[in-house]
């Protein structure tokens, strides 16, 4: 007899049913949280619960073959190896001090606008803890971010460098540029004082004609 066999058929038959709450289950492993409608989440929290404790079985087990043997029997009922591994390597910690109820239903106030059905939000009772970056990475980081951005002993003595290092450039060119009009000068200025002085010598050198008539 199949008495009180009837729960959670959602109109369809078994082989699509155990897809469709396999999906979901996968689905709520990956995101932690689900909208679906109530009566898809009133048929999946039994089904995830149950893969919770086969986790916490092969968590608890020392046995190799054991663990092996509870990981296959959840990849039978998720077919995903995926979603398995992160369930029996990740999220099994947090449901270690606890003792079933591993999930909470939230029904939506609105319901779905094609065919008015009831709306609801699935989730883990707890959050997965987050693991700290190693020690390792944040060195790595600390590194990079050093190497990127100058220090401030460094700004300041950028411009100072940079002006030193302009000086002696500035001051060559300016020779350069100099030496030719400064020697144009000296010359010019030799050639005039050698021109006066030859000019009174000349004059003196020269006698009136009127002096030696008169003697």
């Amino acid at each position: 007899m199949r008495h009180r066999k009837h729960n959670h058929q959602l109109g369809v038959k078994s082989a699509h049913r155990v897809s469709l709450v396999a999906n979901l289950s996968c689905s709520l492993i990956e995101h932690g949280r689900i909208k679906t409608t109530l009566a898809k989440a009133r048929a999946l929290r039994p089904a995830i619960e149950k893969i919770i404790t086969l986790a916490k079985k092969a968590q608890s087990t020392d046995d190799a073959a054991r663990k092996i043997h509870f990981r296959r029997l959840a990849i039978a009922r998720l077919r995903n190896k995926k979603a398995v591994s992160k369930l029996f390597d990740e999220l099994v910690d947090q449901f270690v001090n606890r003792n079933g109820g591993y999930t909470r239903i939230y029904k939506l106030a609105l319901p779905r606008l094609g065919d008015a059905a009831d709306m609801a939000l699935i989730e883990f009772v707890e959050e997965a803890p987050k693991k700290k970056a190693s020690k390792k990475k944040q060195s790595k980081k600390k590194t990079e971010k050093s190497e990127s951005k100058p220090s401030k002993d460094e700004q300041d003595e950028s411009p100072v460098a940079t002006s030193e290092a302009n000086e002696p450039v500035e001051t060559v060119v300016s020779e350069e540029v100099a030496s030719p009009a400064a020697e144009e000068i000296l010359t010019s200025s030799e050639e005039i004082a050698e021109s006066q002085e030859e000019a009174p010598t000349q004059i003196e050198d020269v006698e009136p004609e009127g002096s030696t008539e008169s003697k």
